[in-house]
């Protein structure tokens, strides 16, 4: 389940793979994955990548002309990198995004399919993505215990809340 340092690890490589490449073009193989339809997923096409960053558990994709890609890779949702052109898997595979270095496969396993991809367009839409909370690696003790204690819940629900705590979710909330 990819939650803060999963996400974490995956901004890192993405960074050193497609930081300044230009993205060519975007496969789309399960059509619940897109979750928007404006701008169309063919804007993206032939724009360079600005920047990789974390919003929440977003994944988010920067491009020029401020269209950003925001992916949630939900439960099951993986990126692997293949090589350019890599055909999406037949069972696992979601989409696929072709730089010139190589292809970003977005695979998911399990049977319901979660995971989600928008394309926005500005910076105040990739906001409206973000569930709130605070990231925990930069608050203060003051903040994070404020925020832990803001409603009547289990340590283990307070730190999976998305509005409490960025990035925490289930998963992680156990070894916390």
């Amino acid at each position: 389940m990819p939650e803060l340092p999963e996400v974490e690890l995956y901004l890192a490589a993405l960074r050193d793979r497609i930081h300044g490449e230009t993205l060519e073009r975007v496969r789309i193989a399960s059509p619940a994955l897109l979750k928007t339809f404006d701008p169309p997923v063919s804007v993206t096409h032939g724009l360079r990548v600005l920047g990789i960053r974390r919003v929440g558990k977003r994944i988010v994709i920067d491009l020029e002309d401020d269209i950003h890609l925001v992916i949630h890779l939900m439960i099951a949702g993986r990126f692997q990198w293949k090589e350019y052109g890599a055909a999406v898997p037949r069972k696992l595979g979601q989409a696929a995004f072709d730089f010139s270095s190589g292809t970003l496969l977005l695979t998911e396993a399990g049977t319901k399919k979660r995971a989600q991809l928008f394309v926005v367009r500005g910076e105040t839409a990739v906001r409206q993505q973000d569930r709130g909370g605070i990231e925990p690696l930069e608050a203060t003790l003051q903040e994070f215990k404020a925020a832990l204690t803001r409603e009547n819940r289990t340590l283990k629900r307070g730190l999976s809340a998305p509005p409490n705590f960025s990035g925490i979710g289930n998963a992680h909330s156990d070894e916390v």
